[in-house]
């Protein structure tokens, strides 16, 4: 039976909020590369517009995180 101890549970909150911010950090990360990809299928006239939504898109994952 393991015991959890002050530090062990420490640990396992910091562990937690790394995994999060991990986790949003790759949600970011494909909104940029999404905002970035052409897409020939899609009917975007401008690419700076769909990269400037990606990159906002990120932003916004970001700022709710308090990163």
């Amino acid at each position: 039976m393991t015991r959890n101890t002050p530090d062990t549970e420490r640990a396992e909150d910091r562990l937690g909020v790394l995994e999060a911010r991990v986790q949003t950090l790759a949600q970011a990360v494909r909104a940029l590369a999404q905002g970035l990809e052409e897409n020939p299928a899609e009917e975007e006239p401008d690419a700076t517009q769909r990269a400037a939504r990606g990159a906002r898109l990120a932003h916004e994952l970001l700022i709710t995180q308090d990163m």
